[in-house]
């Protein structure tokens, strides 16, 4: 996706080889014109997958996940990376590592809200290692539902992520999949057919 793709460009910051700053428009501050193009393209992407639910991890895959789901007029499904006091009944749960804070949590979701019928659309803002995205992969299937897909709106292509989700056989699309990136420079690969 260009229009993504020029917005790292220009407001993104290799920190090093392996951390990309994109605080001001998807992570900390979220440009909603951006995430609704992105959503856009999610849902252009996978309108014929058959999808009935977009689900996503809190914070960060929240924006680009509900314009998916508007897009797709779909409902949209957030799985928590705290535990609340309230949410006791009907959730399951799996730990996943963070390496971004070099810790382990216990991502919940609330079983109601996805069942056997459900195809699901998982967005993910950044996709490195695919901790997260295995660890919400486990949970759509725990709860019976089927992964039609994986959208990474940026996946680092260097680390192992997007290709183990391909490897197990989840059709993942990169909207902007960096190659390499060091100080001064973010080079992505070529766009995908």
């Amino acid at each position: 996706m260009e229009l993504l793709k020029q917005r790292i460009l220009r407001d993104g910051r290799a920190l090093s080889e392996r951390v990309l700053l994109v605080d001001s428009f998807l992570n900390h501050q979220v440009d909603p014109k951006l995430m609704r193009a992105v959503g856009g393209a999610f849902a252009e992407r996978f309108r014929d997958a058959g999808i009935t639910k977009v689900v996503t991890i809190e914070a960060s895959g929240i924006a680009p996940a509900v314009m998916a789901a508007e897009a797709l007029d779909v409902p949209m499904v957030i799985m928590k990376k705290s535990v609340s006091s309230i949410l006791r009944e009907g959730i399951i749960q799996t730990e996943v590592f963070s390496f971004t804070k070099n810790q382990t949590y216990l991502l919940t979701l609330k079983s109601d809200f996805l069942t056997g019928a459900d195809s699901v659309l998982l967005i993910d803002d950044f996709l490195a290692n695919g901790e997260a995205a295995f660890g919400a992969i486990r949970l759509i299937e725990k709860a019976g539902a089927r992964v039609a897909a994986v959208g990474a709106v940026i996946a680092k292509a260097f680390q192992p992520g997007l290709s183990k989700l391909r490897a197990a056989g989840y059709p993942t699309v990169a909207l902007a999949a960096v190659r390499r990136m060091g100080d001064g420079f973010i080079e992505f690969e070529e766009d995908e057919k």
